[in-house]
């Protein structure tokens, strides 16, 4: 807890089994409610994750990892997390910044935190491919034209939230894909939210997760699509239910299904 804020982190997990107990165990004392959520992994990451003392949900199949954070929001919510933080299980992103990125949005001042792989210079450093650095460049200046703000980077998936947020942007209206996260950062563009930034070092091993060249390029084109909808939306030339406050969302469908069970 933080400034009287119930902090919860939320893993989206797929085959996590070799990393996820490193994962935990350096997650920050300050952190009340623990969620992991299993797109239906192949190994025994639910299983480590309950003996973990892990609060465990596994999907019945493998839906994706947009649908994957959606699960881990609406428990979040329904847990009563004030403030929530995506951690990776892959051990890609260090646990250590969970309190400095809570304690940015507790504070009030920002809705969302990004931990950036660009500032401080280091991702190269840290194994990141040439290629996706090259990408991640060009695509993230791009983006900063159309979107008409000014992030070092749009594609890190270490990120914290407030409640508010996730209650208001319509994130069951994104990509169960990988996209998903970059439309997550348009919508909250797109609704006013503040967004800052903090440095994070990375590393890329065997066992942390990383798409592959055919599915980086499908993500980027995403990322275009994802760009060119918010700005088309942003002039009146289409109309884009995620950018619309009428837009499904998490808590929506959570108390609906809630309520279908009684």
């Amino acid at each position: 807890m933080i400034n009287g804020k119930r902090i919860a982190v939320v893993m989206p997990a797929y085959n996590a089994a070799k990393t996820l107990e490193q994962t935990v165990r350096e997650l920050p004392d300050v952190v009340d409610i623990k969620i992991l959520v299993d797109d239906s992994s192949k190994d025994e990451t639910a299983r480590i994750s309950r003996l973990l003392g892990v609060q465990t949900y596994v999907h019945d199949a493998n839906y994706g990892y947009g649908r994957n954070q959606q699960t881990c929001y609406r428990e979040a919510l329904a847990a009563g997390a004030d403030i929530v933080v995506m951690v990776h299980p892959d051990y890609q992103y260090t646990p250590a910044l969970v309190t400095a990125m809570a304690s940015m949005v507790s504070s009030g001042i920002y809705d969302m935190v990004l931990a950036s792989r660009i500032l401080g210079g280091g991702s190269l450093k840290g194994g990141m491919p040439l290629y996706k650095y090259v990408a991640n460049r060009a695509l993230t200046a791009f983006q900063n034209l159309f979107l008409g703000v000014k992030l070092s980077e749009y594609h890190t998936g270490y990120r914290a939230f407030s409640r508010e947020l996730l209650q208001t942007l319509p994130l069951l209206e994104n990509s169960d894909d990988f996209v998903f996260d970059n439309q997550m950062i348009a919508q909250a563009v797109a609704f006013n939210f503040s967004i800052g930034e903090i440095s994070c070092p990375t590393k890329y091993f065997k066992e942390a997760s990383s798409i592959n060249f055919r599915r980086s390029v499908t993500y980027g084109l995403g990322v275009l699509a994802t760009t060119f909808s918010f700005f088309g939306h942003k002039l009146g030339l289409h109309h884009a239910a995620r950018y619309d406050a009428t837009g499904r969302k998490v808590t929506q469908q959570y108390y609906v299904e809630a309520a279908q069970e009684l």
